[in-house]
């Protein structure tokens, strides 16, 4: 994983040494640090390896060949060493303690120059240091090269510690340990700090409060009324002030030579004290010479802007004026997203850009499988086609970031294949991938486990935008985003659903010993969730008006202890992988609900 584009199998085959073993992709290849395994010209138990530039055409490419003496990986640059060398610790990992691996010769490189991951870790859950780590080495297995942590308050800024004490942050420190150890795995870790509209966080707070562009309440575009601002107000100098203060205490801990600014769904744009000028000259302009000023402080620093390209996409007259040396990001996650004719945009206009499609686990519980898969093979068509720079696969946490981590597994192995090699993807075995590489699983109940729960959206009834009908349901109050689909179920028993997710429950009592005991129970508890919704909504779609007080009072009770049996094992399950900042917060969702149950 991914698939490589050229294997030649050839006679004979080499025993390793026993001690050299390779264990699960957060533990590396034991014995061998993945710095060290990498260094050119270093002999490790019987592997070699070489750069020649002259004899490996690709750039990241490289020539793993293995015969009866050892291995042998030769690569163009330093990339293309980490990625030989991840694919030799697969083939030491199939072949098992004590057994063998076929002379081959292999030949593989990327067709995504850029091939990226970009993890939430403002939606709540802020992963603690190890597990981080421990993704990074997963990415690396992938062969992924730039990782992004979406960010608005969870960075320790030294002069704004109002913002982000209770969100247990990554440190300055931490940031440039985590620079280093991803360097150490090719990957670049690149800033990334929403820097206009997704501010809440900052907004709510006195001290800011007054650089809010919406002044009272307001409607978003999805039919929510929103009593908090989200956006900076454009106009005022103090906005570009904060920003540009922010930038100066976060990019000395990078490396990257790029910052992600964000400018993503401005919602309250227009809403409040920029709504004269948006009158006048229109968003659209007002949203563009802000993030001109967004781009000169970033252009002051020695950095390559990034930002989301959603904004521009819906005013296409804007992009002609844009500065050349920017980034676009184009997102969609859905399957059936036009990247098409919008990469095409940005590729008239002479932009660098990048497509950006999604993992489908936020919003699901369980993932939203199919739609991942759909949503990546559109992303990496119209990017090659439109000869897009990069792949950027996002992970979000919406709505209190309630999907465990296994959930975003698929949508990480198949994004990172399909990027580097789109035709392998297609012949990629994604539940034995995940048996042998991820859970350590030779059953491979667990992985058929998790597919089960990936699978369980995708119903027939409704396709629901940007969640499944489990995770929208746990919320305790139904969202106008998704109203337009839930009259489809009314009525509608869960049974089907309730039969997968118990066979999935099933599968991983099966499972073998060696599944990680964490990961057990995160699948575990997300199938339990997964239940408890479906039971639920079995009992509000035979409501008038799906509300949890118009369900009989005993049926109430039975939930509630459900309910607050699972809340118990998702607080301790969280603390585990994730920091405690945002805990009470992505717990206290699920306790509106259970509220919502005691109430006479």
């Amino acid at each position: 994983m991914p698939v490589p584009r050229r294997v030649v199998i050839r006679p004979g085959r080499w025993r390793p040494p026993p001690e050299l073993r390779a264990g699960a992709p957060g533990e590396g290849l034991r014995g061998v640090p993945a710095r060290d395994a990498c260094a050119p010209g270093e002999r490790l138990r019987g592997i070699r390896t070489r750069l020649d530039p002259g004899a490996i055409p690709w750039e990241e490419g490289y020539r793993l060949t293995v015969d009866p003496k050892g291995a042998t990986v030769v690569a163009r640059d330093a990339g293309g060493l980490v990625h030989g060398m991840m694919t030799l610790r697969q083939l030491l990992r199939l072949a098992g303690r004590g057994g063998a691996i076929p002379c081959l010769r292999i030949e593989d490189w990327p067709a995504f120059r850029v091939r990226g991951v970009m993890l939430d870790i403002s939606r709540d859950r802020v992963p603690t240091m190890e597990t981080l780590k421990a993704l990074i080495d997963f990415w690396s297995e992938l062969k992924l090269n730039q990782l992004q942590l979406y960010t608005e308050h969870t960075f320790a800024y030294p002069s704004h510690r109002s913002v982000w004490e209770k969100a247990s942050a990554v440190t300055p420190q931490q940031a440039e340990e985590l620079d280093r150890y991803c360097a150490d795995r090719a990957i670049e870790l690149v800033p990334n700090q929403n820097s206009f509209g997704h501010m809440e966080r900052w907004l709510a707070h006195e001290r800011y409060a007054h650089l809010a562009d919406a002044t009272g309440s307001f409607r978003d575009p999805w039919g929510g009324l929103r009593t908090q601002a989200t956006t900076l107000n454009p106009l005022d100098p103090g906005s570009i002030a904060l920003v540009s203060g922010l930038y100066d205490e976060l990019l000395p801990h990078f490396r990257s030579g790029s910052l992600n600014v964000g400018a993503d769904e401005p919602i309250d744009l227009g809403h409040g004290r920029s709504r004269e000028a948006c009158t006048r000259s229109g968003v659209a302009r007002v949203y563009l010479e802000f993030l001109l000023k967004l781009y000169e402080q970033v252009a002051r620093r020695g950095r390559t802007m990034q930002f989301w390209g959603d904004v521009v996409l819906h005013y296409p007259e804007l992009i002609s004026e844009l500065p050349r040396d920017v980034v676009a990001l184009d997102w969609g996650y859905e399957a059936g997203h036009p990247f098409a004719g919008e990469c095409r945009a940005f590729a008239e206009a002479g932009l660098r850009f990048y497509v950006c499609p999604g993992t489908s686990s936020w919003n699901s519980l369980g993932g939203r499988w199919a739609n991942a898969r759909g949503n990546v093979d559109a992303a990496v068509a119209a990017g090659l086609s439109a000869e897009a720079e990069g792949l950027l696969l996002t992970d979000w946490g919406d709505n209190g970031h309630w999907q465990q981590l296994p959930v975003s597994y698929p949508g990480w192995l198949y994004g990172a294949a399909a990027a580097w090699n789109p035709q392998g993807a297609g012949h990629l075995d994604l539940e034995g991938c995940l048996s042998r590489h991820v859970f350590q699983d030779p059953s491979g109940k667990a992985a058929r486990a998790l597919m089960i729960l990936a699978e369980v959206y995708d119903d027939g009834i409704q396709a629901l935008p940007n969640a499944g009908i489990l995770g929208v349901l746990l919320l305790l109050r139904l969202q106008p985003y998704y109203e337009g689909g839930f009259e489809a179920y009314r009525g509608h028993e869960f049974a089907s659903e309730r039969g997968r997710i118990e066979e999935a429950l099933r599968l991983l009592g099966q499972a073998q010993e060696g599944v990680e005991p964490v990961t057990a129970e995160e699948l575990t508890i997300t199938a339990g969730l997964m239940l408890h919704a479906a039971r639920l909504g079995e009992a509000r779609f035979a409501t008038p008006h799906l509300s949890t007080a118009e369900i009989p009072a005993a049926l109430r009770r039975s939930l509630a202890g459900e309910l607050e049996s699972l809340i118990r094992r998702y607080r301790r399950l969280w603390l585990i992988r994730s920091r405690p900042g945002g805990l009470e917060d992505s717990a206290g969702r699920m306790g509106a609900l259970l509220d919502s149950y005691r109430q006479q």
